[in-house]
This record gives C-alpha cells, structure tokens and sequence, in this order.
C-alpha cells in the first residue's frame, strides 16, 4: 500500500512539473510575441511605400461628348411645323466633357506609364499627375482591348521615378503585397493585403482571363495602379473587383507583371496594338467526363477541337484530340491558362507543350507565329421567303471568327447581325451562331447556303445550326 502510494505521488509531482514546464514555455512564447524593442514596435511598410510610391501616377481621361440643349431638336413632328433649320438652331448641339479617373504606373525613366485600356478609353486628352502635384501631357503608345492595358508616353524631358518588373509567376498565395492608387479620387493611397490566389481564370471580366487575385483594398480609382511585393517589384497592374456595393470586398483582381512586360515591350518595339501569337488551333476545357472518357486522374488541360491547315501547330505534329497538359514545363489548367503561357512566350518563340495522346504523353516543339493576314470579308444580308431572312451572314475565316468570338479555326457560315422582326430573329437566331445545314445539305460556305435556300422553297425547313458547341435543329414550315 505505501509502495502505491509512493508511486502515485512520484507520477502527480511528474505531471505537475511538466504542466508547470508546460505553461511556463506558453508564457514565455506569448512575452516573445509581444515587441521588446522600439524597432519591433515600429515596424512598418513606410520604406517600401517611400521607394515605390513616386512611380505610381494619376491618369486623367477627358472626352467630349456632343449633347441637345433641347429635347425637341431633330424631332420629326417638331421639325414639320417649324422647320430643320429652325429646330437645328434651337436644338443646338454643345460639347459636354466626360473625365475619368485611374492610376497608372511608370515602368521607364523616359515616362512610359502602364495602366487600364478602360480608363483612357476614347479619350480626347489625357494627364498624368504625379504624387507630388505635376502635371504632364501624354500620349497614346498602344492599347490593347482584350488584355484591357495601354501604354502611355509622358510628354517630359527628364527622368521619371520607376518601378521594376517583378516575375508574376513567382509569386505565392499568401505573399504579402500593396496595392497603391487612388481611390475614388481622394489622393495617392496605400492599402496592404496577401495574395489570395494565382492564376485566377473564368473571371469574365474581360477577354483576358487570367489574373492574380488579392484583398488588399481596390475601389474605383485604383484600375491601372500597382500591386507590389515586399522586393519592391510591381507584380501586377490592379484592374477589377468583386463586389455588389461598388465597394472592396477583399476580392480584387490584378493582370500580371508578365502580362504587362510583353505589351509594353510590344509598345517599345514601335507597335500600336499587341500581337498574340498563333498556333492555328481552337482548344475546349477539360470537364470531368471528358477527362474519365480519357483516363485522366484529373480534369485539366485544353482538349484540340480543330486545326488549322498548315498551321504553327499543324505542322509541328499536334492532332485533334490532344491534351496539352504543360507549356514549358508549367501547368496549363485549361484554355485560358495556355492562352496566358502563349501570349506571355511572344512571336517567334519555340515552347514546348506537354501533351496526352492515346493515354501517353510526349513533348512537342511549336514555333509561334504571327496570325497570317486573311482579307475581311463583308456580310451579305439574306433576302427572300425562307426562315433565314433579315439574317448578315459571313464566311468564316480567321479575321471574321475573331470579330465573332469565334474560335479562329472555326469554318463555315456565321452569323453577324439579326435584323429586329424579321423571320430570323422569329426562328431565334443569334450573332455568332454558325449555320450548319438546311434540309440535309450541309453549309460549308456562303455558295452552299445559296444553293440550299433557292431549293428549299416551298417546302418544310430543316435547319441546323451551332450555338456555344452545341447542334441545335429547328423545323418550320
């Protein structure tokens, strides 16, 4: 019984001396956690925002924008009792200046600025102000609509404060970075954040999908500024948010250093627009029953759904039913992923594409070339009796599918415009459906369609037409 006893005090006094140990490390991790000296205690990001926040700009958009001083002014029953010139004299048109506000960054000494295409989009004038106080005239050097960047040239002789390029594709989910702007036009402001996700795509924003996403603070203003890391380096070029109050919500989206590097460096080569490259062949994304019917684990890449004859990727070897899983060794999750990986690797380049064909995968080399010049060609509107009328078709090339939205291997006939009450509209058809087939004969071109309505009259229509990749087939009498 003593013996027992003596044991189970030996064990209370071990567990007591590590409980003591035990709160006692706790205690002393919590007064390490608390700063211990002035240093500590002022720690801040005033230095980074110090070396960077010089390069960062305000861009002011002026346009004008014609507008009646009278709402009867080139009114019809006005003007039949009084007159045109009468109505035009009392109705007379007085210019109205619209302005907008972003930010914009100077990647150059000589005043090269980055920022949004949306911000200085149709406008007559544009300033660029610093952050303290001046002002420059500047001009357009390149605009590019579908990444929504444009590059400007400040009209100054001296040297301008920069901000370097960073790698976008170093950076990390929880790196810690600033977004600098202005805001809802109350000045130069600063707000820090983490990198919430890399590689963010099917946003919707633009036709550029592929961006790096943040909830450091962004609100209106603060498209065309920065997004830095802790080197310094501008990773990104702040464009949108998500939100329904018109205010942050931490959900913010930046286009990629990357990205910004090969347009600007478009716009020193001389170039107005960017230039994407061209591999001649229209991808789909992979979805999880498409990946099962391939023996894939998981469901990522960009499927082949057509070449182009005598195409970059025609004539390196790549086949319909591919899966391009990787572009220089990275990943590429879907369509929008490979566009960014092309789009950044630039003309002329030679990248290797990781792909999976009959269950194997194998690497292939692919020069990117530069889109080869197809001549417009014009819509013809369709006239007669038949279920098409009031419809602009065009032959699907690579100029016309683009316009479109098309994938640019698309072939076969388009539809351009849809004339308000007429038959086609009626049947449903929309701009960018493709038509397929009228009463079994197959549309491959603007003579088949010819054909195929001056033989179908007087008879029941059977029509086909695609719509988002899917066939759908319509009968109408």
């Amino acid at each position: 019984m003593t013996a027992w006893r003596s044991m189970l005090v030996g064990t209370f006094m071990a567990v007591s001396a590590v409980a003591v140990g035990s709160s006692a490390l706790a205690q002393d991790a919590v007064t390490r956690a608390v700063p211990e000296s002035r240093a500590q205690i002022q720690a801040s990001f005033s230095p980074l925002v110090k070396q960077t926040a010089p390069a960062v700009v305000n861009v002011y958009a002026a346009r004008q924008v014609q507008q009646r001083s009278s709402p009867f002014a080139g009114d019809p029953f006005f003007e039949q009792f009084f007159g045109r010139q009468f109505g035009d004299s009392f109705g007379q048109r007085k210019p109205r200046i619209e302005q907008s506000l972003g930010s914009g960054v100077i990647v150059d000494a000589s005043g090269i600025v980055i920022t949004n295409n949306h911000v200085i989009e149709d406008a007559d004038e544009i300033k660029v102000a610093m952050s303290d106080g001046r002002e420059y005239e500047s001009r357009i050097l390149l605009r590019d609509k579908t990444s929504d960047l444009a590059v400007l040239k400040i009209e100054g002789k001296e040297k301008f404060p920069v901000l370097a390029l960073g790698n976008s594709d170093a950076v990390e989910v929880g790196d810690l970075v600033l977004a600098i702007g202005n805001p809802f036009g109350v000045g130069q402001t600063v707000t820090s954040g983490i990198v919430s996700a890399q590689s963010r795509t099917q946003v919707g924003i633009s036709d550029f999908d592929f961006f790096i996403q943040t909830d450091a603070a962004i609100n209106p203003g603060n498209s065309g500024g920065a997004l830095i890391d802790m080197q310094g380096s501008l990773i990104g070029i702040n464009t949108a948010i998500f939100s329904r109050s018109g205010g942050s919500i931490g959900i913010g989206f930046a286009i990629p250093s990357n990205m910004v590097k090969a347009v600007v460096d478009a716009a020193a080569a001389g170039n107005s627009s960017f230039v994407r490259p061209f591999i001649g062949a229209t991808f789909q994304t992979i979805t999880r029953d498409v990946a099962d019917s391939l023996g894939m684990e998981q469901p990522y890449g960009a499927l082949i759904a057509a070449l182009v004859k005598d195409g970059p990727g025609a004539k390196a070897g790549l086949k319909i039913g591919d899966v391009i899983l990787r572009v220089q060794g990275v990943r590429a999750d879907n369509p929008d992923v490979l566009g960014y990986r092309l789009s950044t690797a630039g003309i002329g380049k030679t990248v290797d594409l990781d792909i999976l064909r009959d269950g194997k995968t194998q690497s292939i080399a692919v020069k990117l070339e530069k889109e080869p010049a197809v001549k417009d060609v014009a819509p013809q509107l369709i006239e007669g009796d038949n279920p098409l009328a009031g419809a602009s078709v065009v032959e699907l090339n690579a100029a016309s599918s683009k316009k479109l939205r098309l994938p640019e291997a698309t072939t076969g006939v388009g539809v351009s415009d849809i004339y308000r009450g007429s038959p086609a509209q009626r049947l449903g058809l929309r701009p960018s459906d493709i038509i397929r087939g009228i009463n079994g004969t197959p549309i491959r071109n603007i003579q088949d369609l010819q054909s195929a309505l001056s033989a179908g009259r007087g008879l029941m229509w059977r029509l086909e037409f695609e719509r988002d990749g899917a066939l759908i087939r319509q009968f109408v009498r």
